[in-house]
């Protein structure tokens, strides 16, 4: 841990300072933590355009990636569509399920390590 001292300016000009401990990764730390791959597969019910609404909107690809890559979900039955931390890479995938399952699309996405 670093510690680290804040100065914060409060109301009418009064300035406290607070010391904060900071986790700090080294660059060893940070080049080790492990990386997922997210990966949406095809199925026969999910239309395309939900599929790149997803991509926009919860992997905030562009609207041309967006489509190359549901193009490329479609043609080999599956794409990486991110690679995330494992708990980023969870949270997104839990967000992809519930939308799917609220319009009633079976749209399936995984977690692979990398």
């Amino acid at each position: 841990m670093t510690s680290l001292t804040v100065t914060c300016q409060e109301g009418d000009d009064e300035f406290h300072e607070m010391e904060a401990d900071v986790a700090v990764l080294n660059k060893a730390e940070q080049a080790y933590a492990p990386m997922y791959a997210v990966v949406m597969h095809n199925d026969d019910y999910t239309t395309m355009d939900f599929v790149v609404y997803v991509l926009m909107e919860i992997f905030h690809h562009t609207p041309e990636r967006a489509v190359e890559l549901m193009y490329a979900i479609h043609e080999t039955g599956r794409a990486v569509v991110a690679i995330l931390p494992y708990e980023i890479g969870e949270m997104k995938v839990a967000q992809v399920t519930e939308l799917a399952e609220e319009m009633e699309y079976p749209l399936l996405t995984t977690l692979e390590k990398q």
